[in-house]
C-alpha cells in the first residue's frame, strides 16, 4: 500500500488538478466532509494503522492542521454532513476488522489560542478535571480527550457514606489533591490524586443540617492559602469557612434561614464563593442575582445586581472584569464590571452552541471560555471571539458512561504541568 501526503484541488469543469498543500503524515482511508469553508479529514490508515487524527484545510493556507481527535481510530469510514456538524460511520480497525461506531465531529475553527485555526486542543499540555455528576464519577482527560484517572477507582474504598452526586471539584496542595463537593450528599472531601485516598470529609451524608457539622447542599468547596476551607451552603443560605484540622467552622457569612441579600447577616442562597488573590471572596447569591465581593469575615467591597436569571459560580478575568454562568435555558456566558455593566455576553437560543443549565465557564489560558453545559451532558470550548463552538466532549442530550459521554457534568478544572492550576493560581 502506497500512503500519500499530497492534498489536489481538482475542477471537474475545467478538468484539471493541482496540488494546493500537503498532510502532515502520509494517509490513506480519510473520511472527508466540507463544513463552513473548511475541508475536514477524519481518521484513515496511516504506516501504523489507524488513526484517530482530524485535520482541517482552509483555501489559502499551505497545508492541513490539526484540528481534535476521533474517539476511536478508524479508517475507510463514510462521511456525510448534518447540522453543522461531520458524522463518521462506521470504517474498519488498522487490522481490518469492522466498526460499527458513529463519530461526531464538531467545527474547530478556534482551537488552541482563541482566533488561531487548526493549533491543536484548547487546553494543549493539561489535563482537565471533570465533575460527572450523574454519574457519581471524577474523570481527567488528557488533551487527545483519552481517560487517564478517574475516581472512584475499582478496588478503592469510597469515602463514608459514598460518592454521590459531585458538583464541583477542584485540585489543591500544588496538584496533590481535589477537593469536592457532594451537593446531594451534603458533604465536601479531599481526595489525594492519584491514589484515590480520602484526607478529610466534613458533613453527614443525605442528611442536611444547619448545625456544627452539617451541610446543606454545599457548592463550591476551596482550599485557601492559609490551610483553612470555604464552601458555599446554598440550602443554609450561608459562606462558611472550615479548619480542616479540627473540623470547626471558624467564619460564617449569612444565617440560615434569612435568604435574602443584607450581607454579611444573609445571603440569597450563595452557589458561588471563588477566593479571590487579595483573600476575598466572589461571591454568587441566587436569589436576586446577585454578585458581591465580601471579605473572609464579610464585609462586603462591592455588590451588583445583573440582568440574569440564576448566577453561578463567578471568576475574576481581570481588574474590573467578571466572568459567570447563567444557569438557564438557554443559558448563558456573561463578563461584567463592578458596576453591573455586560461588556460580553453569550447565549444563542439555537443551534450547536446552544447551551442548557451551564453552571461554571472559566477563561482558559488558551483564550476559549471552557464551560459545563450539564443538561446537554456535554464539556465544551467557545471562542469568544468568533462565538464558535471549537470543542467538545460528550453527546448532546446522550447521558452515558462509556468513553465519550457524560451525565450531567457540573464542575471542572484544570491542571497543568507541575502541579500548577491556571485558573485560580492562588489556590490551588
Amino acid at each position: 500500500m502506497v500512503f500519500q501526503d499530497c492534498v489536489e484541488l481538482v475542477d471537474p469543469a475545467k478538468r484539471t488538478a493541482r496540488v494546493v498543500g500537503r498532510l502532515p503524515v502520509p494517509l490513506d482511508g480519510a473520511a472527508a466532509g466540507v463544513l463552513g469553508g473548511t475541508a475536514y479529514l477524519a481518521g484513515g490508515r496511516t504506516a501504523r494503522g489507524a488513526t484517530r487524527a482530524v485535520y482541517a484545510f482552509q483555501p489559502g493556507k499551505a497545508s492541513f492542521l490539526r484540528a481534535g481527535s476521533l474517539r476511536v481510530p478508524t479508517a475507510n469510514a463514510g462521511a456525510g454532513v448534518s447540522d453543522g456538524r461531520l458524522w463518521i460511520v462506521g470504517g474498519e480497525t488498522s487490522s481490518g476488522q469492522p466498526i460499527a461506531d458513529v463519530q461526531m465531529v464538531v467545527p474547530n475553527p478556534g482551537f488552541g489560542r482563541a482566533g488561531d485555526p487548526g493549533a491543536g486542543s484548547p487546553f494543549a499540555g493539561d489535563k482537565l478535571l471533570i465533575a460527572d455528576r450523574g454519574s457519581d464519577r471524577l474523570l481527567l482527560l488528557d488533551d487527545r480527550d483519552k481517560v487517564v484517572w478517574r475516581y472512584p477507582s475499582p478496588g478503592r474504598a469510597a469515602p463514608p457514606g459514598g460518592f454521590y452526586f459531585p458538583d464541583d471539584a477542584f485540585f489543591i496542595r500544588h496538584g496533590s489533591a481535589i477537593v469536592s463537593n457532594q451537593e446531594d450528599n451534603d458533604t465536601i472531601v479531599e481526595i489525594a490524586y492519584p491514589s484515590g485516598r480520602i484526607s478529610f470529609h466534613y458533613g453527614h451524608p443525605r442528611t442536611p443540617g444547619s448545625g456544627p457539622g452539617y451541610l446543606n447542599t454545599p457548592d463550591d468547596a476551596y482550599l485557601l492559602g492559609n490551610g483553612e476551607m470555604t464552601v458555599a451552603d446554598p440550602g443554609n443560605c450561608r459562606v462558611v469557612i472550615i479548619d480542616p484540622r479540627t473540623k470547626r467552622v471558624v467564619h460564617q457569612i449569612g444565617t440560615p434561614g434569612r435568604c435574602l441579600h443584607d450581607p454579611p447577616t444573609a445571603l440569597g442562597s450563595p452557589n458561588g464563593d471563588t477566593p479571590l488573590k487579595d483573600g476575598n471572596l466572589l461571591i454568587s447569591e441566587i436569589n436576586g442575582s446577585w454578585i458581591d465581593e465580601l471579605t473572609p469575615s464579610g464585609r462586603r467591597v462591592w455588590a451588583v445586581h445583573l440582568p440574569i436569571g440564576y448566577p453561578s459560580d463567578p471568576q475574576q478575568l481581570g481588574p474590573d472584569r467578571y466572568l459567570v454562568a447563567d444557569y438557564e435555558h438557554p443559558g448563558g456566558i456573561v463578563e461584567f464590571n463592578r458596576r453591573g455593566r455586560i461588556e460580553y455576553r453569550y447565549q444563542p437560543t439555537s443551534g450547536p452552541g446552544e447551551l442548557d443549565h451551564p453552571s461554571l465557564v472559566e477563561q482558559l489560558p488558551s483564550g476559549v471560555f471552557m464551560a459545563n453545559d450539564d443538561y446537554n451532558d456535554r464539556m465544551v470550548a467557545i471562542d469568544p471571539a468568533t462565538k464558535a463552538l471549537v470543542w467538545q466532549y460528550g453527546v448532546d442530550g446522550q447521558p452515558g458512561t462509556t468513553p465519550g459521554l457524560l451525565n450531567t457534568p457540573d464542575g471542572f478544572d484544570l491542571l497543568a504541568p507541575g502541579g500548577k492550576t491556571p485558573t485560580h493560581p492562588t489556590t490551588g
